[in-house]
């Protein structure tokens, strides 16, 4: 069934936090006016989540069914896989300039250009593996910002969970978590090998004993857009059904 197409367009925006040119890629869906409000989707590994998920045709077809209220979605790709780790890792060089950016340079910018609420309840952040994991610390740094994160896989380290226990205002987000059964030995980037499984499941132990509005399922599979793409109608559903 063919349904009416969104737009995605590139902009630029320079990030003085980064002190580099930042590409953003921006859906808006095709029934798109200035006159309605929509809330906002923020995506690291922009341009993955909009080619291998392909969340522009799910945002399209849950919008021409109704089924979500109006959204519009901002991608951030990375340049490179060291420019990843550096912006997304706990431990990343840039990880904190990365968040001040989100926070204070491309929140502005795309309520300026686009009519958004501007409010942290009817904005989101996600992300896949490491993408989802400084989506995530973004949220903790920022939750009257950011008040929904949906996780596909993230990256959990004692310096998630340390951050996760000293948050206290778990009150103010809303959170969709998936990881798969099968993610027990992960390539990561820097050619090692590690469980992503078991330090998942002790974030959700500890979301699920905090948070109120908390969504955690398992799926049978690895660690790969196979997984991930299937599992956006889903997220995208419960997070602006």
């Amino acid at each position: 069934m063919e349904f009416a197409r969104g737009t995605i367009k590139e902009l630029t925006l320079y990030s003085n936090a980064l002190d580099e040119e930042m590409q953003i890629l921006v859906y808006v869906p095709a029934n798109f006016s200035p006159l309605y409000k929509y809330s906002l989707v923020i995506a690291q590994d922009g341009r993955d989540y909009f080619q291998l998920g392909r969340i522009g045709r799910v945002a399209d077809e849950l919008l021409s069914e109704r089924q979500i209220e109006n959204i519009i979605i901002a991608g951030i790709p990375y340049k490179n896989v060291e420019d990843r780790r550096k912006k997304y890792h706990p431990d990343g060089a840039q990880q904190q300039n990365y968040i001040r950016f989100l926070a204070h340079e491309l929140v502005p910018f795309l309520d300026k250009e686009y009519p958004t609420y501007h409010m942290g309840s009817t904005r989101a952040l996600i992300g896949d593996s490491l993408a989802a994991t400084v989506s995530l610390m973004t949220a903790l740094q920022y939750p009257h910002t950011f008040g929904k994160v949906l996780l596909q896989s993230p990256y959990v380290d004692d310096t998630v969970l340390e951050a996760v226990k000293a948050f206290s205002q778990h009150q103010l987000l809303d959170i969709y978590h998936v990881i798969g059964t099968q993610e027990i030995a992960v390539k990561t980037t820097d050619g090692k090998t590690s469980n992503f499984l078991q330090p998942n499941r002790e974030l959700s132990q500890l979301l699920s004993e905090r948070n109120k509005t908390y969504f955690y399922d398992e799926f049978e599979g690895d660690h790969t857009w196979t997984y991930w793409q299937p599992d956006l109608k889903r997220a995208i559903k419960k997070m602006f059904g």
